[in-house]
C-alpha cells in the first residue's frame, strides 16, 4: 500500500525544498499580527475632556497646562467608585462673562449647582505625539462605539474570508488562492490609509480583514501539505510563533510610527512581496492528488525530490494516482455528514470559539491597566513564546490530545481562580492570570493544526476554514462579553471564561490522537481509522455506501 506520506519520505519529508517554502511562508505571519491587533496603537484612545474655546485661548494666552484647563471645565463624576474629570460632559457656563485671569488661584469662581451639558466643540486630548483614528474623528463619548466597529468589521470580514477561500483553496488550488488574497490586501489595505472618511475606512477595513484572514489559512494548509507528517506540527506551531514576533515588533514600529494610516501602510505593504510567492511557491502535491492533477503533481514532486537532493520512484507515484477513481470535490455536508466527521466538526467550532473569547478577553483585561502601552503591549506578547515551546516539548513525547485538553482546562481553571484573588494580592493575581493566557495560547496555537491533521485532503481547507469562523464569532464577541459583564461585577467576565475553556478541554478528549498518524486522504480514514485498507472487502462496501450518499465524495487518493 502506498499514500502520498510515503512518496514524501523519500523525495525528502523537509529538506531544502520545504525549508525555503516554510521560511517564505512564514514571514505572512509577521503583518498580520499588525493587522489583527494594531487597533491597540491605531485606535488610540488617551484622556480627554469637552473642548471650551474660550478656556482654550486662556489656557494658550497663560501657558496653563492642559489639567489646569480641564480643572474649569469638567465637572466630577463618579468613575468605578472614584471621582474624576467627566470626558463627555462640561460645565454649562459661558466663560466670555467670567473674570477669568491668567491665575485661576485668584479666581473665585463657586462652580456648585451650575448645570453639566455635553460637549459642544469638540474635545481636547491629554496626548501628544500619537494621531490615532479616534482623535482624528472625535470617536469618544457618544460615538464611542464606532471604534469597537473597527474591530468588528474586521472579524466580520475574517468570517467571510473564511467561508470564501476556504472553498476557492479547495475549488481552485493554494496558491492561485494566495495570489488573490494578497492582491486584494495590497489594494483594500492602501485605501484604508488614505480614505478620508470613518464609514470608508470600516467598509475597506472588512475587505482587508476577508482577504488576510483566508490568505493566512490558505498559507497554512499549504506549508503543512508539503512537509512529512513528523515535521507538520512543528512548522504549524513556528509558523504561529512568528505571529507572536509580530506582536513584539508592534510596540517598536507604533514608537516610531505615531500617525495611524503610516501604520496602516507598514500592515499592508508586505503583501506586496507576498504577491511574488506565485513564482516561488509551488502547489500542493496532495490538492493536486485529490483532484487527479497526476501529471502535474509528478512535476511538482519530482522538483521537491530534486531540490532535496533525492531520487524519486515515479512508478510509485504513478501506481498512486492511476488508481485513485473519481476526483472528489469539497462540500459542506461533508463536514457533518458521518458520525465522526460531525463530531470532529462541532468539537472544533467550540474550541475555536473558546480560544478567540479568552484570548482575546485576557488580553484587554491586561491591556486596561493604564501603564505605558509601547512596554506592557511587549511584555504581554512575550507571555506567548514560552507557549510555543512547552507545545514542542509535549507532542512530541506525548501527544496531541491530551496537552491540548490540559492547555484549555489550565486557562480555565487559572481563570475562575484570578476572579477570586483580592486586589490586594495584586502581583499573586497577575501571575495566575499569566498562567491562564499561557494555557488559552497554546490552545490556540495546538487547534489550528489539530484541525487540519482530522480532515481528509479534498476537505481540509474547507474543514479548517468553516471551524475557524468560530473564532472570527469569538473575536467579535469578547469585547462585549468584557466590558458588558465587567460593569455588573468586574470578575464575573473570567468565571464565563474559565467555564467555557474547562467545557473546551473536556471536549478535546473526545478526539482521536493523531500523532504519527498519516494525514487522511478521505472520509475513509476518518470514520474507519483502524480499519486494513488493503481489504477489498470493506474498501468495495465503503466504495457502495459513499456511492449511495448524495455527494460525490466517492474515493480515495490512496491504494
Amino acid at each position: 500500500m502506498t499514500t502520498f506520506d510515503n512518496i514524501l519520505e523519500e523525495a525528502g519529508p523537509f529538506g531544502r525544498c520545504q525549508k525555503r517554502i516554510f521560511a517564505l511562508l512564514c514571514l505572512v505571519s509577521l503583518p498580520f499580527a499588525g493587522v489583527y491587533v494594531g487597533i491597540v496603537f491605531q485606535g488610540f484612545t488617551p484622556d480627554h475632556w469637552c473642548r471650551v474655546p474660550a478656556v482654550v485661548d486662556r489656557r494658550q494666552t497663560c501657558g496653563w497646562t492642559p489639567g489646569e484647563g480641564q480643572r474649569w471645565t469638567a465637572p466630577l463624576v463618579n468613575i468605578s467608585g472614584e471621582l474624576k474629570p467627566s470626558s463627555c460632559e462640561r460645565y454649562d457656563l459661558d466663560w466670555n462673562t467670567t473674570d477669568l485671569t491668567c491665575d485661576p488661584e485668584d479666581l473665585d469662581l463657586d462652580l456648585t449647582g451650575v448645570k453639566a451639558t455635553t460637549c459642544k466643540d469638540g474635545w481636547e486630548y491629554d496626548y501628544e505625539g500619537r494621531n490615532s483614528f479616534v482623535t482624528e474623528f472625535d470617536l469618544v463619548c457618544s460615538d464611542g462605539w464606532l471604534v469597537d466597529m473597527f474591530q468588528s468589521t474586521l472579524n466580520v470580514g475574517f468570517l467571510i474570508g473564511s467561508f470564501a477561500f476556504g472553498y476557492l483553496a479547495d475549488r481552485f488550488g493554494r496558491r492561485l488562492s494566495f495570489l488573490v488574497s494578497n492582491v486584494i490586501n495590497v489594494t483594500s489595505g492602501m485605501v484604508v490609509a488614505l480614505a478620508p472618511n470613518y464609514i470608508s475606512i470600516l467598509v475597506f477595513r472588512g475587505v482587508f480583514g476577508f482577504a488576510v484572514k483566508g490568505g493566512w489559512m490558505t498559507c497554512y494548509v499549504l506549508m503543512t501539505e508539503v512537509v512529512g507528517k513528523e515535521y507538520r506540527r512543528t512548522v504549524g506551531i513556528l509558523f504561529q510563533m512568528l505571529f507572536s514576533v509580530g506582536n513584539l515588533i508592534l510596540p517598536l514600529l507604533a514608537y516610531f510610527i505615531t500617525d495611524w494610516r503610516w501604520m496602516q501602510v507598514t500592515f499592508a505593504a508586505p503583501y506586496i512581496l507576498f504577491v511574488s510567492y506565485y513564482w516561488l511557491v509551488p502547489e500542493s502535491p496532495r490538492w493536486l492528488l485529490s483532484q487527479n492533477k497526476a501529471s502535474t503533481a509528478l512535476q511538482i514532486t519530482e522538483a521537491l525530490a530534486k531540490e532535496n537532493r533525492q531520487k524519486l520512484s515515479v512508478p510509485d507515484l504513478e501506481t498512486l494516482t492511476e488508481e485513485g477513481g473519481d476526483s472528489p470535490s469539497a462540500s459542506l455536508l461533508d463536514l457533518v455528514r458521518t458520525p465522526n466527521m460531525r463530531k470532529h466538526t462541532f468539537i472544533f467550532m467550540f474550541n475555536w470559539f473558546t480560544s478567540a473569547v479568552v484570548y482575546q478577553g485576557l488580553i484587554m483585561r491586561v491591556g486596561i491597566a493604564g501603564g505605558n502601552v509601547y512596554l506592557d503591549f511587549f511584555i504581554s506578547g512575550l507571555v506567548e513564546f514560552p507557549a510555543a515551546f512547552l507545545i514542542l516539548f509535549t507532542i512530541e513525547r506525548i501527544g496531541r490530545r491530551l496537552p491540548f485538553a490540559t492547555a484549555n482546562i489550565i486557562a480555565g481553571v487559572s481563570c475562575l481562580i484570578t476572579a477570586f484573588i483580592p486586589e490586594s494580592l495584586f502581583w499573586f493575581k497577575t501571575v495566575v492570570a499569566c498562567v491562564g493566557r499561557l494555557g488559552i495560547t497554546m490552545a490556540f496555537e495546538m487547534v489550528v493544526f489539530v484541525n487540519t491533521e482530522l480532515y481528509p485532503t479534498f476537505v481540509r481547507n474547507l474543514g479548517l476554514s468553516v471551524c475557524s469562523t468560530l473564532c472570527d464569532v469569538g473575536g467579535i464577541v469578547s469585547p462585549f462579553l468584557l466590558y458588558r459583564l465587567a460593569n455588573i461585577w468586574l470578575e464575573l467576565p473570567l468565571i464565563i471564561f474559565g467555564a467555557v475553556a474547562i467545557v473546551a478541554g473536556g471536549l478535546v478528549l473526545l478526539l482521536p490522537e493523531t500523532k504519527g498518524v498519516p494525514l487522511p486522504e478521505t472520509i475513509d480514514d476518518i470514520e474507519f481509522p483502524n480499519r486494513k485498507q488493503n481489504n477489498p472487502v470493506e474498501n468495495l462496501q465503503m466504495k457502495k455506501l459513499l456511492k449511495s450518499e448524495p455527494t460525490n465524495n466517492t474515493d480515495s487518493t490512496t491504494v
